[in-house]
């Protein structure tokens, strides 16, 4: 599928309009974007999620991902010379090929999602905001996240002075030169703790535009802030970056908070998507003496009606 993506200008019907999340490796978020893309459908997005995928995620796995519907972009990892990885955690350091997904101008505005974000209500609405900003929800530090920052060194990025968002989901605008900005700057910067989460805060800190809490929940600010949490009924966008066990495809229950009442509904929600077979995407089937496309998203149908080749199922 990748191979037939082309400039929106020339594709017929290709959307300008996109989500995207990042893979890396042969692990298990492969869970979470299989979630994410069932979750989408749920919730009957017009658009398209493109996974951008490191080249050691297995041929399997990105066959799963093409049956679910995703559009696959191979992009290259982002390496960090030896002597700047000290500072970063190092489950984190890979995270800085996610800025490689500015390099996606063939779509004017996209939306990001981690693997750990669940979306339970259309958000579709967030690409009409205003171009020219990036918009996410505000992040909390608390005693851990501190501790973190004040053990870097001086020299890094002090963004959590400013405003700072959580990059776990943004609304951004993709642009080579951008991309190519982002990626030259980050080769005189000094890592840190949150790797490109602090990176983007710093890089895009005239450009921020918070987001109401509802389009990022994390699942620690259900018990470090719960005043902050109007109504989880009401959330969009789940974050379930709490814990190691707190990815409801990794979820045992026995670490801290982790057998909270709303933490259980919420990773039975996102399991309650996840196994829910029609959800599962289905390649496109004309109904008898018809021409429409039965149970099939617009952005599909467009590719079929310019001869391209649906994903496999």
């Amino acid at each position: 599928m990748a191979q037939e993506m082309g400039s929106k200008n020339n594709a017929v019907g290709f959307p300008e309009l996109a989500y995207v999340t990042f893979l890396a490796g042969d692990g298990d978020e492969i869970e979470g974007v299989v979630g994410l893309a069932k979750g989408l459908r749920k919730v009957k997005t017009v658009y398209p999620l493109v996974v951008a995928v490191l080249p050691d995620v297995p041929e399997e796995h990105r066959r799963l991902l093409e049956s679910q519907g995703c559009i696959l972009r191979e992009i290259e990892p982002v390496h960090l010379p030896e002597n700047q990885t000290q500072f970063a955690m190092g489950y984190r350091i890979i995270n800085y090929s996610k800025l490689r997904i500015w390099d996606f101008e063939e779509f004017s505005k996209m939306i990001y999602l981690n693997p750990d974000v669940q979306v339970y209500d259309n958000i579709d609405l967030l690409f009409d905001y205003p171009d020219g900003d990036l918009y996410a929800v505000l992040h909390c530090f608390c005693k851990e996240e501190m501790e973190m920052m004040q053990a870097k060194p001086k020299t890094a990025l002090r963004c959590q002075e400013t405003l700072y968002f959580n990059a776990g989901m943004f609304v951004f605008e993709p642009s080579k030169k951008i991309c190519k900005e982002l990626l030259d700057t980050l080769k005189v910067t000094e890592p840190t703790p949150f790797a490109e989460q602090e990176y983007l805060n710093k890089f895009f800190e005239d450009k921020y535009k918070p987001l109401s809490l509802i389009y990022n929940l994390d699942l620690a600010m259900l018990w470090r802030h719960l005043e902050n949490v109007v109504d989880v009924e009401r959330v969009k966008v789940v974050h379930y970056c709490a814990a190691v066990s707190s990815k409801p495809w990794r979820y045992t229950g026995k670490e801290e908070n982790m057998q909270r009442e709303d933490v259980k509904k919420l990773v039975k929600k996102w399991r309650d998507v996840y196994n829910d077979e029609p959800l599962d995407y289905k390649v496109p089937t004309y109904e008898e003496g018809g021409l429409e496309p039965v149970s099939q998203p617009p952005f599909q149908a467009a590719l079929l009606e310019a001869g391209a080749t649906p994903p496999a199922a």
